[in-house]
């Protein structure tokens, strides 16, 4: 057993490497532009994973959930809507401790694992990647600074940023980005629907 456990050990750090290599590939060539532009183009590269994995992997069990969690959730709204106030709340408080609750945290925990593998799990992949290529003495012998930027404090302090957290910085920024330009084409679109008297203002 000990020795089947450490064939698959090895097959695992196998696999990271020839990753790690592959990515050393992919990237190396942008080390000319500088590491900071490298790292952001790899924490886009990261979101754009996340957004595409948490937008297309749902398990089974989470899609059955999320139709059963409707459908319960539409007949405690149902329930709420009988004219006798307290047999409403009454009707609600037994739907929920009878189904919704229940389902509501299985379909809770379900979510939350599937957020784990989709978009923490690459985060944390791609974060360890550049901590562990952009590292200091790297840094030294690739670029000849310690450092990603160095930033001044109000009382002139220099602040050095590594590349864990420029990684992380990026990666704000991105999101940040990606939800303002998200809104704005929404309510973009809400105001061209709204102008147009062929259809239903929005």
């Amino acid at each position: 057993m000990e020795d089947f456990l450490d064939i698959v050990w090895f097959k695992i750090i196998d696999f990271f490497h020839s990753v790690a290599s592959l990515l050393d590939a992919v990237f190396a060539p942008l080390n000319a532009l500088g590491p900071a532009f490298t790292i952001f183009t790899i924490a886009l590269l990261t979101v754009i994973i996340t957004k595409f994995l948490t937008g297309t992997f749902k398990t089974k069990r989470y899609r059955e959930l999320k139709k059963e969690f409707e459908h319960w959730f539409n007949i405690r709204q149902e329930a709420l809507k009988c004219d006798d106030s307290e047999k409403a709340k009454l009707l609600a408080k037994n739907i929920d401790q009878a189904k919704l609750n229940q389902i509501y945290w299985d379909y809770f925990l379900e979510g939350f694992l599937i957020s784990l593998a989709t978009r923490l799990l690459p985060i944390f992949c791609f974060f360890a990647y550049v901590n562990e290529v952009y590292k200091l003495e790297n840094l030294i012998t690739l670029f000849g600074k310690e450092y990603i930027f160095k930033v001044k404090w109000l009382n002139q302090e220099l602040f050095f940023v590594g590349a864990g957290l420029w990684f992380v910085l990026s990666l704000l920024l991105i999101y940040f980005a990606w939800f303002v330009i998200k809104r704005l084409t929404v309510q973009k679109q809400g105001v061209t629907i709204s102008g147009d008297p062929n259809l239903i203002s929005v």
